[in-house]
């Protein structure tokens, strides 16, 4: 699936070649792919449009084809997931302090680089990780996005407590999973009277779930949310004094102007970008540990505009998962 103009919004079905892995990547054949919002604003134009036209797709799961020339680590069969993030450079300030995810030079997969709403993706060897038995293909997507980037804000949360997480979609659906493991009281934030969605937060182990412009029954130690700026004064206003508001969102809408004592008593707005590849090995290991239950609506890969419009439209509960053939019982 395909976008070929820029702002288009939607895709075009379109038969290629089989890609060609060349020296330090692999060929994986795809077994399924995530439908994340940042497709969506690459989509409609929301981040600069990349150079077209482009394959979407940054929550890839599939098997090894082809291991190409210097590749060690990684044998064909392997089954492998391919995140956002596909590439950095190693040699900046960012990337020898850890940061790799601040690279000036990164490239990121279905955006600068063609991605997994197709039947095979390339990647470098690098970027791809090895997945955790106990989970489908289809199942297993969403941690390659949702989950990674929802973990890495998750770290945000030091020792919170009473953690809030507003917009309980496929980030939030798992992370929730992964605070309740750890003991921590989770309030989930919905849209206004999404009952179902807060029903089904309730089923996951949160203690309190309710719409995002109520009060939840205790101030919150950290609030984790997805990217729609006009809730972040919200949050704000539920934080104790040293709380952290954490931005989970590669794209946000503006935040509006906000009263300063929201922020005062040393309150704390701050930003997640991309992920690192020590957060996919901590996270997937963490996955295989402790089985987290993913909550994915399946769509073929030729339905991926009808998936696309779902997630727009706030008709998916959980994660949108583009599946290439019928999926296996997980292993």
């Amino acid at each position: 699936m395909v976008l070929s103009s820029a702002g288009a919004g939607s895709l075009d079905l379109e038969t290629r070649d089989t890609p060609v892995a060349l020296p330090g990547e692999v060929l994986v054949r795809v077994g399924a792919c995530g439908v994340c919002r940042t497709d969506l604003h690459i989509l409609d134009g929301a981040l600069p449009p990349p150079d077209l036209p482009l394959v979407p797709g940054h929550e890839i799961v599939g098997v090894i084809d082809v291991v190409g020339d210097g590749v060690t680590d990684l044998a064909v069969g392997d089954r492998v997931g391919i995140p956002w993030l596909a590439y950095v450079c190693g040699e900046c300030e960012y990337c020898q302090s850890g940061r790799e995810n601040l690279c000036p030079s990164a490239r990121f997969t279905g955006y600068h680089m063609d991605g997994g709403y197709a039947e095979y993706a390339v990647a470098d060897a690098a970027f791809a990780f090895k997945v955790p038995d106990g989970y489908s293909d289809v199942e297993a997507a969403p941690l390659l996005c949702a989950g990674l980037i929802g973990y890495r804000a998750y770290r945000f949360a030091a020792d919170a407590r009473h953690l809030g997480l507003y917009g309980f979609g496929a980030a939030a659906h798992l992370i929730a999973q992964v605070a309740v493991q750890d003991g921590r009281e989770v309030y989930a934030f919905t849209s206004p009277r999404d009952e179902a969605k807060q029903t089904f937060a309730r089923s996951l182990g949160c203690v309190w779930a309710g719409g995002s412009d109520e009060a939840p029954p205790t101030p919150l130690d950290t609030a984790i949310f997805a990217p729609a700026g006009h809730l972040v004064p919200e949050a704000l206003s539920r934080v104790s004094p040293g709380g952290t508001v954490v931005c989970a969102g590669i794209h946000m809408s503006d935040i509006p102007s906000f009263p300063y004592r929201h922020l005062w008593e040393e309150r704390v707005v701050r930003s997640v970008a991309n992920l690192t590849r020590d957060d996919a090995r901590d996270f997937l290991a963490l996955a295989g540990k402790a089985p987290l239950k993913s909550s994915v609506h399946v769509y073929d890969l030729a339905e991926a505009n009808e998936a696309l419009s779902a997630l727009r439209e706030g008709r998916v509960q959980g994660a949108a998962v583009l599946t290439t053939s019928p999926q296996p019982s997980a292993p």
